[in-house]
């Protein structure tokens, strides 16, 4: 069994860390994966890249950029990002010929790697992981709860469009026009997006499997928190709150004016510390009454082990997502974890159980999470992170969840050969 893994990245990105831990899942149960990059970072000789050569590499990297010069006429749109998909690789199509994998499976192939036309000309049998909407919506990657793609797109509001035929129009058209021409098995790692993705008009005829993505929970592991708090020179005697993601500060989606609201409604601020990683300190940074520390950008395991090990409880404030890496490392390493409850949070975080489920958009909710765990005996708190290990433990842990993933393929293969 040949499975091509294909996404954009293999190492930066939510989406590239779960479509590699998937990738080097497989490959620990003996089966033949191979991963294909736009932009490779590791030096992972299993991780295959489109580039052949210095200039072709160099392009890559512009290929995101040109991809959205079509959306640089909306002068009015808001910072979801949004994918024309409009250029591609074609050294992705002569690649996945070569190899001739069993299944392709896709993942994030946005930023310039596969046109939606090149889809249709895949010739193996097609998984595909969905990591955000973008699969079944005009183009955004998430709707902000617009809706529409449960009919059809146009007056997108990530565009901050008025008209019925804009981009978002013309990209489902594209999108629906191909589609139907490939069959498909759609994968969403959690139940909102299978929800969403079921009603969608784009996909809603596809076969769906609710699968979670995996972790190696031998690496995200518990670890002495005085030592963690040693090697990141954080305070002993504090109470520390964590917030992170990709663009944590930049990106509204990811909840920093949420998680600033309710910081500054919490009690007794003297005994916290607050550490922020994926984003260096805004220009106009918040003055939350207590020390904060900004780390920018996080890349490798051991530094994201020990600061979850380092903290009292992770911070999600999260408009809309899928199922978040942050959260599921977190928990993995014995951290209960607050979160609004939306998307797939509910799927990891039990109320009061492993965690706070706060009531969407609400930071004084948010504040009221914060406080509980932060304000919990030891005893209880010690039973929260127990829950917290067990529950990705029994659900999450890769030997369990790949395993799941070998058997999609299995029935494909069998349903294609007839044994």
């Amino acid at each position: 069994m040949k499975i091509l893994m294909v996404n954009i990245n293999d190492l930066q990105g939510g989406a590239s860390r779960a479509a590699y831990r998937l990738h080097k899942a497989l490959l620990n149960e003996n089966i033949n994966s191979i991963m294909l990059v736009q932009n490779k970072k590791s030096d992972d000789f299993t991780v295959l890249t489109t580039a052949k050569n210095k200039l072709q590499e160099c392009f890559n990297f512009l290929r995101p950029t040109i991809d959205q010069l079509p959306v640089k006429l909306y002068k009015f749109k808001i910072k979801t990002l949004f994918s024309p998909s409009w250029i591609g690789n074609k050294n992705v199509l002569k690649i996945i010929d070569k190899i001739n994998p069993d299944i392709v499976h896709l993942h994030w192939i946005c930023g310039g790697m596969i046109k939606i036309e090149d889809i249709a000309k895949i010739k193996a049998p097609i998984v595909w992981s969905l990591h955000d909407m973008w699969a079944f919506t005009g183009g955004c990657h998430y709707d902000e709860e617009c809706g529409r793609y449960e009919k059809e797109c146009g007056n997108c509001k990530v565009l901050g469009s008025s008209k019925k035929n804009d981009l978002s129009k013309k990209v489902f058209l594209r999108k629906q026009k191909i589609f139907s021409k490939k069959d498909m098995i759609i994968i969403e790692p959690s139940r909102w997006l299978s929800k969403c993705a079921k009603k969608s008009v784009l996909l809603k005829n596809n076969s769906h499997v609710t699968l979670p993505n995996l972790i190696d929970t031998t690496i995200f592991k518990p670890f002495d928190k005085q030592k963690a708090r040693e090697l990141w020179n954080l305070p002993q005697d504090k109470k520390i709150i964590l917030f992170g993601a990709m663009s944590a500060t930049s990106d509204p989606r990811k909840g920093f004016k949420e998680l600033t609201l309710a910081l500054q409604k919490i009690k007794n601020s003297n005994d916290i510390h607050l550490v922020v990683f994926g984003s260096s300190k805004p220009k106009n940074a918040p003055d939350f009454g207590f020390k904060t520390l900004y780390l920018e950008y996080l890349h490798d395991n051991i530094s994201l082990v020990t600061l979850y090990n380092a903290v009292d409880v992770m911070v999600v404030p999260s408009l809309q997502e899928n199922l978040s890496n942050s959260i599921m490392e977190s928990l993995a390493c014995a951290t209960p974890v607050v979160a609004f409850d939306v998307g797939g949070n509910r799927d990891m975080i039990e109320h009061r159980k492993n965690g706070y489920l706060a009531k969407p958009f609400d930071s004084a909710d948010l504040a009221k999470g914060i406080e509980w765990i932060l304000n919990l005996d030891k005893n209880r708190y010690n039973e929260l992170c127990n829950n917290a290990r067990e529950k990705v433990l029994r659900e999450f842990d890769s030997k369990i969840v790949v395993k799941k993933y070998i058997k999609i393929y299995e029935e494909i293969l069998r349903k294609r050969t007839g044994v």
